[in-house]
């Protein structure tokens, strides 16, 4: 029998050693990367969910905190305009408690100087009306009034209010809108301050900027600070009757004379606002209407 030699010997050995390393690496390496991933899952799954709260952390962190925001309008006591305030009443309502929704409390302006019928079915502030006859006729001018009287008496527990309107129908959950010091505002497209630089000259000098600083916007609908309103609605009342009082201004605003007092007198204060076209569906049958009722008798009274 032939004698293995020793070389051969030596090689097998090296091979059985070669390849029971690389075997043994494989595992410990598969072992690592096994424990790698176990490790890698933990965390992630730490960051992703909480024990307690049971809601992933990122989701926690992208939640702000709820801005809510009083709801108010002011309204007369007429027939017509009860109706439209127990309309929108209802729908306030409605979408208060709905998911997005950041309304808070409502009331009603009621600047007729006595209280009505519908003390009990909304909540309502009753303020005086102007003066007998410093309206000219253009009960509009009691809103600014108003206002300034309901930020003077009443208790607001909001930190924001929505200015809204009797004929405002919220259809929607409607978020606070407003950012930092920038409330939010329905650009209206018949108000054109660049094209009523002369008249608005009388009343928003050069020296405090362009006209075009001055948004195109009436008072509602606006989402703004409690302590920006109180600032901006005694200048907006004043610049309300001062404007009426110019027969120049008078003609050209005409009945929306005193939505322009409004952004007047926030750009006087410095107030820029967010533009949102999405605030609100504007309905242009509104004009139709008006039109058309133009010569039903009482009709502008309520009757």
């Amino acid at each position: 029998m032939a004698k293995t030699s020793p070389f051969f010997l030596v090689l097998l050995a090296f091979g059985f050693f070669v390849a029971t390393y690389n075997l043994a690496s494989l595992i410990i390496h598969n072992q690592s990367i096994d424990g790698a991933i176990g490790v890698l899952d933990a965390l992630a799954l730490s960051r992703r969910s909480d024990p307690v709260i049971r809601r992933p952390n990122e989701l926690k962190k992208s939640v702000r905190e709820r801005r809510t925001y009083h709801v108010a309008l002011t309204a007369t006591d007429a027939p017509y305009s009860k109706w439209q305030c127990r309309i929108m009443y209802y729908w306030y309502k409605k979408m208060k408690d709905v998911e997005g929704s950041e309304m808070g409390g409502f009331t009603r302006v009621l600047h007729s100087g006595k209280p009505d019928g519908l003390m009990d079915e909304i909540p309502s502030f009753v303020v005086d009306p102007l003066p007998a006859g410093l309206d000219r006729g253009y009960i509009v001018l009691n809103r600014p009034w108003a206002f300034v009287q309901w930020l003077e008496k009443a208790h607001i527990k909001e930190d924001y209010i929505l200015m809204a309107e009797p004929d405002h129908i919220v259809v929607n959950p409607l978020p606070n809108l407003s950012r930092g010091d920038n409330p939010a505002a329905f650009p209206f497209f018949y108000i054109k301050p660049s094209e009523n630089e002369k008249i608005l000259r009388k009343f928003y000098p050069k020296e405090k900027g362009p006209v075009t600083d001055i948004d195109p916007i009436g008072n509602s609908p606006v989402i703004i600070r409690k302590s920006q309103l109180e600032r901006i609605a005694p200048t907006w009342m004043n610049l309300s009757l001062s404007m009426k009082d110019d027969p120049e201004t008078d003609k050209a605003f005409g009945w929306v004379l005193e939505m322009y007092a409004y952004a007047l007198a926030s750009a006087l204060h410095g107030v820029r606002h967010i533009l949102r076209k999405d605030f609100m569906i504007q309905v242009t049958l509104v004009k139709k209407v008006n039109e058309a009722t133009a010569n039903i008798p009482g009709w502008d009274d309520g009757r």
